[in-house]
C-alpha cells in the first residue's frame, strides 16, 4: 500500500500531458512536530465550560498521535483501561448495595455493569481497524469504527429515553429512598468513576481523531449523569422535597439528550465522509506552498476510522517529467504531514491539460 512503484525511464513527458493519473499511495509514518493552529475560537469562562461539558469539540485532527499503529494502539489500550475502571466502579456500587440492602441502588449499578460493556465494539472495531486493505476492501477496515459509534449513539438514545421514562413515572408513583447515605455514596462513587472514564476516552479519542471513541466517552458521562441523579435526589429528599428526585432525573434525561445530538452529529459526519472544512483549507495552503505546484485545482478529504485519507488535484507545468512529478508526490506527502495530524493515505493527481489551461500561470 505504501510501497511507490519505480519510474520507467521510457515514460515520457508526453504522459504527463495528458493527465496520467499518479495515486500512489503514501502512508509513511513522519515523525513530525505538530504545531496546529485550529483557527478557531472556543468560548470562555462558564459558557466553555458548559460548551465543553455537552458539547465536546474535536477538531478532527488535534495535536494528535500521528502514527498509525501507535493511534490504533493508543485506542485499544482506553478501551481496556476504562473497561476496568468501569468495572471497578459497578463492583464498589454493588458492595455498597450489599450492605445496605438498597433496592434503588440495584438498578444503576446493573446500569453501569451493562454500559461498560459497550466498549466492547468499539475494542474489536480499533482491533480490526488494524488489518490490511484486500481486495473486497481496498480502503481497509477503518469504517467499521465509525459503525461502532453508531451503536454507542444508540445506546445513548436508549439512556436518555429510559432516563425520561423513569423520571415522569416518579412524578406519578414516587419511591421512597430507604438508607439515604449509602445511596449517596454510591451514587458518588458511579459519578466519580464515569466521569473520570469519560475524561479519559475524550482525551485519547480526540488525540488519535477517534469521534467512535469520544462519543464512548459521551456515553460514560451520561451514565454519570444518571448516578449524578441519584445524589441530587437523596440531597433532596434530606432538604425535604421528595420531588427532587424525578425533577433532577428529567433535568438528566435533557442533558443526555444535548450530548446526543452533539455526538450524533460528529459520528454522522464521519459517516457522510464529511470533514472540517479548515483541515481542507489548511491542506490546500499547503500544498500551495510546495515548489513546482502552480495550483490546487481541488481538495478531498475523508476520514476512515481515526484515519484521514486526503487526494488532491493540482496543476503543474504541463511539459514537467513523470518522474519529477514523483518528487512533488513526496514532497507534497511530507507537507501534508507536518500540517496535518491523523493523516494516514495522501494521492496526488495532475490536472487534465484542459484543466491547466484554465489556470493562469503567475510570471516571476
Amino acid at each position: 500500500m505504501n510501497s511507490r512503484q519505480p519510474v520507467d525511464s521510457s515514460e515520457t513527458t508526453e504522459d504527463h500531458r495528458h493527465g496520467h493519473d499518479h495515486g500512489h499511495d503514501h502512508g509513511h509514518d513522519h515523525g513530525h512536530d505538530h504545531g496546529h493552529d485550529h483557527g478557531h475560537a472556543h468560548p470562555k469562562g462558564v459558557k466553555g465550560f458548559f460548551h465543553g461539558l455537552f458539547v465536546p469539540h474535536s477538531h478532527d485532527a488535534s495535536d494528535s498521535i500521528d502514527d498509525a499503529l501507535e493511534a490504533s494502539a493508543a485506542g485499544i489500550r482506553a478501551v481496556k483501561l476504562s473497561l476496568v475502571a468501569l468495572a471497578v466502579t459497578a463492583a464498589l456500587q454493588t458492595v455498597v448495595f450489599l450492605v445496605s440492602g438498597s433496592v434503588a441502588l440495584l438498578a444503576d449499578t446493573i446500569h453501569n455493569f451493562s454500559d461498560a460493556l459497550t466498549a466492547v465494539p468499539l475494542w474489536v472495531a480499533f482491533v480490526l481497524g488494524r488489518r490490511t486493505a484486500t481486495r473486497r476492501y481496498t480502503y481497509g477496515y477503518g469504517r467499521v469504527e465509525d459503525l461502532a459509534g453508531l451503536f454507542i449513539v444508540a445506546m445513548i438514545a436508549l439512556s436518555s429515553i429510559l432516563a425520561g421514562y423513569e423520571a415522569i413515572r416518579r412524578f406519578f408513583a414516587p419511591q421512597p429512598l430507604d438508607n439515604l447515605g449509602w445511596v449517596l455514596v454510591a451514587g458518588l462513587i458511579g459519578f466519580a468513576g464515569n466521569e473520570l472514564v469519560a475524561v479519559y476516552r475524550i482525551r485519547v479519542g480526540r488525540q488519535i481523531g477517534s469521534a467512535a471513541l469520544v462519543a464512548d466517552g459521551i456515553h460514560a458521562r451520561t451514565d454519570g449523569f444518571t448516578s449524578l441523579a441519584v445524589v441530587l435526589g437523596v440531597i433532596g429528599v434530606w432538604l425535604g422535597f421528595p420531588l427532587a428526585d424525578p425533577i433532577v432525573g428529567l433535568l438528566i434525561s435533557i442533558a443526555i439528550v444535548v450530548l446526543l445530538i452533539g455526538t450524533a452529529r460528529d459520528i454522522g459526519r464521519r459517516l457522510l465522509d464529511g470533514v472540517d472544512p479548515t483541515l481542507v483549507a489548511r491542506g490546500e495552503n499547503v500544498l500551495r506552498t510546495v515548489p513546482g505546484i502552480l495550483d490546487v485545482r481541488e481538495v478531498r478529504m475523508r476520514w476512515l476510522g481515526h484515519r484521514l485519507s486526503v487526494e488532491a488535484t493540482v496543476t503543474t507545468d504541463p511539459t514537467l517529467p513523470v518522474g519529477r512529478f514523483h518528487q512533488l508526490e513526496h514532497q507534497a506527502d511530507q507537507a501534508i504531514h507536518s500540517a496535518l495530524s491523523g493523516v494516514d493515505v495522501v494521492r496526488l493527481h495532475p490536472a487534465t491539460h484542459h484543466e491547466a489551461q484554465q489556470i493562469p500561470v503567475k510570471l516571476c
